[in-house]
């Protein structure tokens, strides 16, 4: 998928830009490899829209609401229910028809028959030369069925989704989409003058990297949201399943493809917002190794350059602390590198006091002895319980166990949390004027923890995480990814997807026990790409530990069955 939509940076004199109503249908139909997308490519012009693969669609105008007379199936007032308005609902609906029949020349009515038009040669030599007046507002749509006794099939429409243009650009809209199949008995054609060329495009296919389409992210994700589905016939009633269409407006964002939208689904949304409230886009979107990035008076982030499939991005240092007396505490260090010590030592403001470790994997410990030594401070953690893939290099200064408070400059208060199951040392920091914990590898953005016994634990994991929901946070701070809101959220998700993991288990078992736990792993982690399996086996192996604990499941020899 190509990030095409880059502009220049938004000033903040144009953030509060009203955005205006619009509407956009994306007409799908069956093809012989699956569905099949309209896309139409827009001319060449002097905004963001310029040459992007689009679907149909445009501004709501007065002339839509004329309309409401000509239109079947729908009303006003469902119309705005369905959309979440008090009126006006159904001249989205009827925008969405009528920039289709203008754009694409394809016409959602029907006649007196009660069927969808037919647009043969005859009829459509009749009813296509009202395209270009329909678009320059010449005529009405209104007047264009009373012409030729159309009515609208709006109710052919489904609400797909609702998308707010970010602020700060150019040009704002506050889009519905809305999707339907193509018309049986009508093929599509372009209108020559806002689009100059029209596709019939798998999803696949339009969103691959070398399909050169420029694409904006609102017809992007709709492309891979259509993408999921197999059929028309599925694809129209998921979309039209009693479900909640949530407003998606995105941040922008700065980083290594230039400036462009960032969505909710993505990592930094949720940062982007904290750190640029007054959005003018200079929040950055990716992490970046070695680039301190600022997350508050008391926090700065610091990145390792060891990104990989277990690491995400890299390990995150945080630097925290502050006030007058400057001095700082490091959380994690990371793995032993002489770069990223010296990109912490550069992004520390002031001097290095304290170095707590959340656990002594080996991407987040090794470096606390030798910035201790090169600064003098006190390291605290806590030793593991096993030494299998530990730092054995980590002495702390103090050992820490859980519940400990320690007084930072800047009233920068740590509540220290033990929080096992990933690693039996496993803590966290609370950062309790901020509400934010930095939780190590408790949890990870983007990714599930692997826990590796014997000294990761899945029932302690698990236990973990419930106990974190009970507490009053605000923001997650992992030791790999962005600052993560919604804590509690975040955690009830992770347990119930390690719920939802553990009765695949024992459903693999029930079905092929007694067997080793390596026999079960394709039936288990199905969902996991194969290269991923010996790193699966060791959390497999913790989730039978946990089921023979609880009695469900019993092991001997290295076979597992069910419990008797």
């Amino acid at each position: 998928m190509q990030a095409t939509d880059t502009v220049s940076p938004p000033s903040p004199s144009a953030v509060e830009r009203p955005a205006r109503p619009a509407s956009t249908l994306v007409v799908v139909r069956d093809g012989a490899a699956g569905i099949e997308v309209l896309l139409s490519r827009r001319t060449q012009s002097n905004d963001q829209f310029s040459g992007a693969w689009v679907f149909p669609g445009g501004i709501v105008d007065a002339g839509d609401r004329v309309a409401h007379q000509h239109c079947v199936g729908l009303d006003d007032a469902a119309a705005s229910t369905r959309l979440g308005l008090e009126s006006g609902g159904l001249d989205y609906y009827i925008a969405a028809v009528r920039e289709c029949f203008e754009e694409s020349g394809l016409l959602l009515a029907v006649d007196e028959t009660g069927e969808l038009v037919e647009l043969d040669h005859v009829r459509g030599d009749t009813l296509g030369p009202w395209r270009g007046p329909l678009h320059r507002g010449e005529r009405s749509l209104s007047a264009f069925c009373s012409e030729f006794g159309l009515r609208l099939a709006v109710d052919r429409l489904v609400y797909l989704s609702h998308w707010l243009t970010p602020f700060g650009r150019p040009k704002r809209f506050d889009t519905r989409f809305f999707i339907a199949s193509l018309p049986p008995t009508q093929t599509a054609a372009f209108d020559g003058t806002e689009m100059v060329e029209q596709r019939w495009l798998r999803p696949a296919d339009a969103l691959a990297a070398g399909s050169g389409l420029k694409l904006l992210t609102p017809t992007s994700k709709t492309l891979a949201l259509i993408g999921r589905h197999d059929s028309v016939e599925a694809l129209l009633a998921w979309a039209g399943s009693a479900r909640s269409v949530p407003l998606t407006m995105p941040r922008m964002g700065t980083g290594s493809q230039g400036t462009q939208p960032v969505t909710p689904d993505e990592p930094a949304y949720a940062e982007i917002g904290r750190l640029d409230p007054e959005r003018t886009g200079t929040a950055c979107y990716d992490i970046q190794p070695g680039v301190a990035v600022r997350l508050s008076a008391r926090v700065v982030r610091v990145t390792a350059n060891n990104g990989s499939v277990m690491t995400g991005p890299g390990t995150n240092t945080y630097i925290v602390g502050g006030g007058a007396a400057n001095e700082w505490a490091v959380i994690d260090p990371g793995p032993l590198d002489l770069e990223h010590i010296e990109a912490i030592m550069k992004a520390t403001p002031g001097p290095v006091r304290w170095i707590f470790v959340t656990h002594t994997h080996l991407d987040h410990s090794p470096a606390a002895m030798m910035l201790a030594a090169r600064t003098g401070a006190q390291v605290l953690g806590a030793l593991p319980d096993h030494d299998e893939g530990q730092d054995a290099s980590f002495e702390p200064d103090e050992t820490l166990e859980g519940g400990e408070r320690i007084e930072l400059p800047g009233d920068t208060t740590l509540h220290v949390i033990h929080t096992p199951g990933h690693a039996s040392n496993h803590l966290c920091y609370l950062l309790e004027e901020e509400k934010l914990l930095f939780t190590g590898d408790h949890v990870m953005q983007s990714s599930t923890v692997v826990i590796n016994p014997p000294d990761g634990n899945m029932a302690a994991y698990v236990d973990s995480l419930r106990a974190l929901t009970e507490r009053d946070l605000e923001w997650l701070a992992p030791g790999h990814g962005f600052l993560m809101a919604q804590p509690r959220e975040a955690m009830q998700g992770i347990v119930q997807h390690r719920l939802r993991r553990e009765a695949k288990v024992l459903a693999a078992v029930q079905a092929h026990g007694p067997a080793e736990a390596p026999a079960l792993l394709a039936t288990v982690y199905a969902d996991v790409p194969e290269r991923m399996h010996p790193v699966a086996l060791r959390s497999l192996t913790a989730h039978l530990i946990k089921l023979r604990d609880d009695g469900v499941v019993a092991e001997a020899d290295g076979a597992w069955s069910t419990a008797a």
